[in-house]
């Protein structure tokens, strides 16, 4: 085992990590912070395969953009240190299922394929030019539409930030309660 193997290994335990406690923590601020380091060991694992452009988009745009806003939203609303009511057991067993249907699909999809992690890193052009010319092109391999998405999902995140913030009055956790 080399010292690449070592930091990929690093990257993934810190994401898949923070991933678990951001959706099982009860407190909403940690889970936002959790959130937080989920998404830079994503920028990590792209540092890692040498695409610099990809992983400073990732920190741009998900760490400094909508986990800001959620943060900012979480501050503006409501208190920060107050628990979130606990799930029921049924959205537990089907969140668990979810996740193991997930995960047995992908392995199933590798066993096909006959692909495994190499030690060999895919030899892309990762220049910015070439990466431009992808993200314009309107061809099958380009990447215009989901380019478009992305700045569609920061826009319904501001919004969304936005009116969890005009609300003029906040839910307890009580409120919360009786709603479910």
């Amino acid at each position: 085992m080399n010292g690449s193997t070592i930091v990929f290994y690093l990257l993934a335990l810190l994401t898949l990590v923070s991933a678990v406690l951001a959706v099982t923590s009860r407190q909403i601020f940690r889970a936002a912070i959790y959130l937080l380091f989920s998404l830079i060991g994503i920028a990590g694992l792209y540092f890692w395969m040498q695409y610099d452009f990809i992983a400073a988009v990732q920190i741009i745009v998900y760490v400094g953009g909508i986990t800001v806003l959620i943060i900012f939203s979480i501050f503006l609303t409501q208190q920060a240190g107050e628990l979130l009511p606990k799930q029921k057991l049924g959205r537990q067993v089907f969140a668990a299922t979810a996740v193991f249907c997930s995960f047995a699909l992908v392995m199933l999809q590798l066993l096909k394929n006959r692909i495994g992690v190499s030690g060999e890193l895919p030899q892309h052009p990762t220049t910015i030019a070439a990466i431009g010319e992808k993200m314009l092109a309107t061809t099958e391999d380009g990447y215009a539409l989901p380019f478009e998405l992305v700045s569609i999902l920061l826009l319904a995140a501001l919004i969304g930030c936005i009116v969890i913030a005009m609300r003029s009055n906040t839910l307890t956790t009580e409120q919360i309660k009786d709603q479910q």
